[in-house]
This record gives C-alpha cells, sequence and structure tokens, in this order.
C-alpha cells in the first residue's frame, strides 16, 4: 500500500499579540463564518514540501535565530475582489522572503516563487459588493500603524483548519 504524500507545508509570519487580536477580531466579524477556520496570518510561502518537514523546519530554526523581531508597518488597504486586506510592509521582510526562496528556490511552485506582497485577510468569498462597503468603512478611518514580527510559524495544510507544526521565534522577538 503506498502512503499518501505528507501535508505541504505553509510558513507564515507569526505577529505580536495586540495586531495578532485586532487582525483575527476583524476576520472574525467580516469573513463567512462557515470558512473561517483560520486565525488572520501573512503567508510567505504557500506549498513547502512536507517530506522534507525536518529540514525545512531546522533551517528555519537557524534563519530565526540570526534575526531580532521585525518592526513592519501597516500601510493600507487593498480590495481583493471578494475580499479585504491589510497591506504591510518592511524592507527586511522582503529581503527575508527572497533569502528563504533563493533558499528553497528547487522546490517552490509558481506560486511562492512570486514576489512578496505582504499582507493580512480580514474577509474573503464575499459578494464584491460587500467587500467593497467594508473597503470603504475601513479605508474612512485608516490611520497606518505598527505591527512587530515575531517569528515563522510552519503550517501543514490538509485540505481544512491547518496544523501547526512549528514555532520559531526571531533571537530578538523576547518570546524564546
Amino acid at each position: 500500500m503506498l502512503l499518501p504524500d505528507p501535508a505541504p507545508l505553509i510558513l507564515t509570519l507569526a505577529l505580536d499579540a495586540d495586531s495578532q487580536a485586532y487582525f483575527d477580531e476583524l476576520r472574525r466579524r467580516h469573513f463567512p463564518p462557515k470558512i473561517n477556520y483560520l486565525a488572520a496570518h501573512l503567508t510567505l510561502f504557500h506549498h513547502l514540501p512536507g517530506a522534507d518537514e525536518a529540514a525545512v523546519t531546522a533551517h528555519l530554526a537557524a534563519v530565526c535565530r540570526a534575526l531580532g523581531a521585525l518592526p513592519v508597518q501597516v500601510t493600507g488597504l487593498r480590495s481583493l475582489g471578494r475580499g479585504v486586506a491589510f497591506t504591510l510592509e518592511n524592507a527586511a521582510l522582503r529581503a527575508l522572503h527572497r533569502r528563504l526562496q533563493a533558499d528553497f528556490a528547487a522546490r517552490l511552485t509558481p506560486q511562492d516563487q512570486q514576489k512578496l506582497q505582504p499582507h493580512v485577510t480580514v474577509q474573503n468569498k464575499v459578494e464584491p459588493a460587500v467587500a467593497r462597503q467594508l473597503l470603504a468603512d475601513l479605508q474612512a478611518g485608516f490611520q497606518p500603524f505598527a505591527a512587530t514580527g515575531t517569528g515563522l510559524a510552519l503550517w501543514a495544510y490538509r485540505g481544512g483548519p491547518w496544523e501547526r507544526r512549528a514555532a520559531l521565534p526571531f533571537a530578538g522577538s523576547g518570546l524564546e
């Protein structure tokens, strides 16, 4: 009997508790409840090889030990057509993503070979008019604010809720 392929791995940026709670609350209020089984997240990679989980985890842990917390700016909002996301900016985050793209180049899907567009989705899979209204509502009172990337999180994707496989704090995040 053949064993199924290991689940692909998703890599996200872990955020400070206050920012995570803010995005989670917006997601709870605006994401369709029957498909909202994930916390808000900033995805760095959508499909790292599950068969190489131990090596991927060890490599990411070494990278995280060399990094301090990443201050990110939440710079605005963007339409996803059928949803809304907050945009985030940090040059060091983009550099980290490019480095990891190089490290995992032979194993990346076309989606993960693309330039990073850091965002946190708080609404998706709704009617376009509903998304346009939320975008207008959130933009009306939006002021840029700071958040902090505290580490990386590695998840197994099995078709529904993600399974946390590793929490990898940045050395200077205070979460060791």
